[in-house]
């Protein structure tokens, strides 16, 4: 609550500051003289950067030096988002002379010795280590060239996908389906009598949807749609629950790739994810793990034996289980939403 408190007074004192001085700055500035047009001002420019050994503040006989403020705001920093960036700073720096105020007070306590807080210590030291090693060996390791030819191995593997670029006809019935489908054998303009008639929002671009794949349509649409020759309509209107479609496939394509800049934090992901779990293998397999609890060893024992048993898991088929236990909801230009 203090903390809260303090935190507060301290951002109120910053607004403050901020809504005053470029008041206290304008009375001090000389006033241009009359059809004189204002001197231009020139932006400020930013400021220099701390040294890291810079000593920024002293809580009893500790000091809290520029680098222990970066430290703090990699762990703190997010707990003050919403704030801007010098109140952020502030907010941390005052968060990290609390936590030094009360460790002083620990350690003269000497809580340090007490085996659940070392072994607490131990463990927050040991996580450190670990993702400084995974940060130096791992992230840091990754190059563009890898991220691409990891980009262009995953092309290289996907299967050919084929999409439509489609127009629809979207009525309420089908008796006026059918009437639309006969002004269309009578020649007239598809695009003429999807303005006309459908009562979907695409209706005034000629029922135009655009490409899609597989999936991305109700299951009769898409159907119907795929069962297509560029060029052809269908000659029977296809009811979904958004009504009754006349369809019109105008193109189908292999469906590109996206560009690698567009995935780019995908793929390093997936790499990072990968460089992990190897080298967390290599380093178990060089320092050889042992359960000595007999219990425990018996545990991990039958885990192993299922998860090879079962094989390595086919991932085109965890995706189709996942899209068919989706539940989309139908909006216009997003899949599946053929009512438009």
């Amino acid at each position: 609550m203090i903390s809260q408190l303090r935190l507060r007074l301290a951002a109120s004192g910053l607004v403050l500051l901020s809504l005053t001085a470029p008041v206290l700055a304008q009375d001090a500035a000389t006033p241009p003289a009359p059809g004189q047009a204002p001197a231009a001002v020139a932006p400020p420019a930013p400021p220099a950067p701390v040294p890291p050994e810079t000593v920024l503040a002293k809580v009893g006989t500790q000091q809290i030096t520029e680098g222990d403020l970066l430290a703090a705001t990699d762990d703190l920093g997010q707990q003050f988002g919403q704030l801007p960036p010098e109140q952020r700073r502030l907010a941390v720096l005052a968060a990290l002379i609390d936590i030094k105020a009360l460790a002083q007070k620990a350690e003269t306590a000497k809580l340090a010795d007490q085996p659940d807080v070392a072994s607490r210590i131990a463990f927050l030291r040991e996580r450190a280590l670990h993702n400084a090693y995974f940060a130096k060996n791992g992230v840091a390791a990754i190059t563009d060239a890898e991220l691409k030819a990891r980009y262009d191995a995953e092309v290289a593997a996907m299967k050919p996908v084929e999409e439509l670029h489609a127009k629809h006809i979207l009525v309420p019935t089908k008796e006026e389906a059918d009437a639309a489908i006969k002004e269309l054998d009578a020649g007239k303009d598809f695009d003429a009598v999807a303005a006309e008639k459908s009562t979907g929002p695409s209706g005034p671009q000629g029922g135009d949807l655009g490409f899609f794949g597989p999936g991305q349509m109700v299951p009769a649409f898409e159907t119907a749609a795929y069962a297509l020759e560029p060029g052809a309509y269908t000659k029977t209107p296809v009811q979904t629950q958004f009504g009754w479609h006349v369809i019109k496939v105008l193109e189908k394509r292999t469906q590109q790739a996206p560009a690698f800049e567009e995935v780019k934090d995908q793929v390093r992901q997936l790499v990072m994810r990968e460089k992990y779990i190897a080298m967390v293998q290599a380093a178990r397999d060089e320092l050889k793990v042992d359960y000595t609890d007999p219990a425990l060893k018996a545990q991990v024992d039958a885990m192993e034996k299922a998860m090879s048993a079962s094989g390595p898991q086919d991932p085109e088929a965890a995706e189709d289980a996942a899209a068919a236990s989706a539940d989309p909801t139908p909006v216009e230009g997003a899949a599946p939403a053929p009512a438009n």
